[in-house]
């Protein structure tokens, strides 16, 4: 039931730039955001949302923590996330205890995959139709309940797999509505970048902790009594955002008289139709699809290469701490436009790493190749606010909801495909393959973020003696 995984190009997950104020070719006018920068509510009063990309030395994480808001949604992110992780690895081994089914063991774990898409596509309305409060706290109250009942005893096999589908379908709404509200919170620049960094080293953070605290749960108490834990941590995190953020008004409040399915669908035809913010999404999509290769993979590979259950968690937690590690240097280290000027070169090369495995080097070159590939993936910092200032506000809801529904989606397509190429060659080779192909789709890609970039960013570059087409993205 995974809420805001936050993946990177990796099992874990990426995002574009200048709100353009001159009209963008590419899409409709009312995709067209407006060329003032606003002023963006903080918790104490109205704040200056702050200077574009590169106008500045980035501020750093304590800066993000200043903010009483946002302090009260990592915390609730951090509760919710730890006991989702707890509960994953309690409902999986469950569902094996009553079944004795490893089929329907792993089919536990797909569910939290694929109703993203359906959640993501038909209630991304939700969003921007209400305030994003209660919105929150409604998500969080419903994932409470459902895990409350999956508790009970008499709970059958099919229920608890129909209430994972519908905890998972809440899920992007949930995760696209604090994405949306974070840039009300912290401000559309800088801040609101190193917001979602935060939040995405959390869930890193959470999935190499939150197995290991899991399992030793597990060793004290019975797979029900561990899942309990998640109604209270869903409880309190409704608690924290309830009682830790402002109430602020829903940015379309159902104006248009249209219904939910016709304003979610609506929203995802503006946002798929604008030439720019599709563009960017693929930015955000695509990695992912490729990059899941070696971590569907491990158990097998592992096995390939006569390693024993210490080298596939080696492997497994490759790519997580290089991708932490990166994204915190990133954030601390780098200006908003050193982050921008990072984007497109680190996604056109951020799979080469992968061709290693095309050589069977041993596992410490594989080890190391895939932290260098966990690294590549703190891009994403930079893409995070390409795509806050692409997307009109009144659709910020409904663009950030199909984006987590897209990036998980394709994230279970690619472990799907990683499986199936595997059955029919070797396993080193199918992960060379995935570097090779994943490679040349994203040359295709960052050619046209290039090509959709907005020409006064072009010309901003140009004139402070930055390569256009390495910042234009």
């Amino acid at each position: 039931m995974p809420r805001d995984t936050d993946p990177p190009a990796g099992g874990h997950t990426p995002r574009d730039p200048e709100r353009a104020g001159s009209p963008d070719p590419s899409g409709p006018a009312a995709l067209r955001a407006p060329a003032a920068p606003e002023t963006v509510p903080g918790p104490a009063g109205p704040a200056p949302a702050g200077p574009g990309p590169g106008a500045e030395p980035s501020r750093g994480y304590r800066a993000v923590f200043a903010v009483r808001e946002f302090r009260a949604v990592f915390a609730a992110h951090l509760l919710s996330l730890l006991g989702v992780v707890v509960s994953e690895l309690a409902l999986t081994v469950l569902v094996y205890d009553l079944t004795g089914s490893p089929l329907l063991s792993a089919l536990t774990f797909a569910l939290g995959m694929l109703p993203y898409l359906v959640g993501g596509t038909l209630f991304a309305g939700i969003a921007d139709r209400y305030p994003a409060r209660r919105v929150l706290v409604t998500c969080d109250l419903i994932c409470a309940a459902c895990v409350a009942v999956m508790v009970l005893p008499g709970t059958p096999v099919a229920g608890l797999l129909l209430l994972r589908c519908l905890v998972a379908a809440v899920s992007p709404v949930f995760t696209g509505t604090r994405m949306a509200a974070l840039a009300d919170i912290l401000g559309e620049d800088d801040l609101y970048v190193l917001g979602r960094s935060l939040l995405r080293i959390v869930s890193q953070s959470a999935l190499l902790a939150g197995f290991g605290v899991g399992g030793l749960l597990l060793a004290a108490v019975s797979p029900r009594g561990a899942i309990t834990i998640t109604v209270a941590t869903f409880l309190g995190s409704a608690l924290l955002l309830r009682l830790g953020t402002r109430d602020r008004p829903a940015r379309t409040g159902g104006g248009g008289g249209g219904t939910l399915l016709g304003e979610s669908l609506s929203g995802a035809r503006l946002v798929l139709g604008n030439r720019r913010i599709r563009a960017l999404l693929l930015l955000f999509w695509l990695p992912p699809v490729f990059v899941v290769a070696p971590e569907a993979l491990a158990a097998p590979y592992a096995d390939e290469i006569g390693a024993g259950t210490v080298a596939l968690g080696l492997l497994m937690c490759a790519m997580p701490v290089g991708q932490i590690a990166a994204e915190l240097y990133v954030g601390a280290a780098l200006s908003p436009r050193a982050r921008s000027l990072i984007v497109l070169p680190a996604a056109a090369v951020g799979l080469l790493p992968f061709l290693l495995y095309g050589i069977s080097p041993g596992l410490v070159v594989i080890a190391a190749a895939l932290v260098v590939a966990g690294a590549g993936s703190a891009y994403i910092i930079g893409l995070d606010q390409w795509f806050v200032e692409a997307v009109p506000e009144e659709l910020r809801g409904r663009a950030m909801t199909l984006l987590t529904a897209g990036l998980m989606t394709l994230q279970g397509v690619g472990m799907a495909l990683a499986g199936l190429a595997a059955e029919f060659f070797p396993v080193h080779q199918v992960v060379a393959g995935a570097g090779a192909v994943g490679t040349l789709c994203m040359l295709v890609l960052v050619a046209e973020v290039r090509r959709t970039a907005p020409a006064h960013r072009i010309r901003t570059e140009v004139r402070d003696g930055a390569d256009q087409h390495v910042t234009s993205g």
